[in-house]
């Protein structure tokens, strides 16, 4: 292994590189990073991802810019166009996380989901651990799919020359892919202290865009049906880093980097189809409604496995009114202690 001693600042056991776009890859980062306790570590990540981890009281570098998802009336717009764009800050990626691992020097190099990070590392011998819950994108149609394949072919060779790949999903391990199940953070606090603290005194409904503005259709949405809902429910919003929005009968939390006890607090939550979301709802039995973005395959795939598809936007008010009395049915993971079980074995 090449070693850098003029550029070592302060060496740390573990770099963990999270993609900021969104705000799940830096949710499930935190959820393992809270049980890797005597491990020296250090972020890497971007715009909301950066401010969810940091105000988690964990170091970050705020260096990454991703490009934004172009999304209008909830539908992904001119996908090749953003495929290219992703290419070139690849490249940039690359060259911060080279320089991040000439400063830092860790054992190991773990990413959600930022694949630059991970082709440095190997390059320079450092074990490598990936988090992802895909193996292959779909984004593109068309020629652009031609283009998207060879970008599956380099992931695909990325993954395997990884010491380990961490899936939040149940299944049989193979190779060096393990599946630990979802990843969520966890609170020490009751149901009742948590409604408490946030004022949740009614029926409680939280809608949820993520770390970007691309779900501003599912506000839109609802402010479009508030009138049929509002005598019955409180709505709350939690617009995130990217989105602001001011009603004023409706309360909004903007961004939040507690967003698990508000799910666990609420009786129901509606956002993206996001999994970490998802997970979050089911682990603390919260019902929830998910809308995808139409012709984003990751949400469309995670909608579809709890029954929901872009076109349950126009039925939002008769789901809300299914699904607010459904009972609560909580499903506990600890895919984030499994993970970072996992990582530790790599640290000794």
């Amino acid at each position: 292994m090449k070693s850098y001693p003029d550029r070592i600042v302060d060496m740390v056991d573990l770099v963990f590189f999270s993609s900021p776009i969104g705000l799940g890859h830096a949710t499930r980062s935190v959820a393992i990073a809270h049980n890797l306790v005597d491990t020296s570590k250090r972020f890497v990540s971007g715009i909301g991802a950066s401010t969810l981890i940091s105000q988690n009281e964990f170091d970050v570098d705020n260096l990454y810019r991703p490009p934004a998802f172009r999304v209008e009336n909830g539908k992904l717009q001119q996908p090749l166009k953003w495929l290219f764009k992703y290419y070139t800050y690849y490249k940039q990626c690359k060259a911060i996380s080279s320089e991040i691992l000439e400063k830092y020097h860790p054992r190991v190099v773990a990413s959600d989901e930022d694949f630059a990070s991970l082709v440095v590392a190997q390059e320079m011998g450092i074990k490598t651990i990936l988090v992802t819950d895909i193996l292959k994108t779909s984004f593109a149609k068309g020629i652009g799919s031609v283009i998207e394949k060879q970008m599956n072919k380099s992931m695909k060779k990325i993954i395997e020359k990884c010491d380990l790949v961490i899936l939040p999903e149940n299944g049989e391990n193979e190779g060096n892919l393990f599946r630990v199940g979802p990843i969520v953070r966890n609170t020490s606090q009751s149901r009742e202290s948590l409604r408490e603290k946030f004022s949740f005194h009614k029926k409680t409904i939280v809608i949820s865009i993520g770390g970007t503005d691309s779900g501003r259709f599912l506000i839109e949405k609802i402010l479009e049906i508030y009138p049929k809902i509002s005598p019955y429910y409180e709505i709350v919003f939690v617009s995130g880093p990217s989105f602001t929005i001011n009603h004023k009968n409706i309360r909004n939390l903007g961004f939040v980097n507690n967003f698990h006890e508000i799910i666990f607090a609420s009786d129901l939550v509606i956002s993206l189809a996001g999994k970490s979301t998802m997970d979050e709802s089911r682990h603390y039995g919260t019902p929830g409604i998910f809308i995808p973005i139409k012709g984003h395959f990751e949400q469309e795939e995670n909608a579809r496995e709890l029954g929901f598809t872009f076109d349950d936007i126009l039925n939002l008010d008769k789901l809300i009114a299914k699904k607010i009395d459904e009972k609560r049915n909580p499903q506990p993971f600890d895919g984030a202690k499994k993970a970072s079980d996992l990582i530790k074995k790599f640290l000794t």
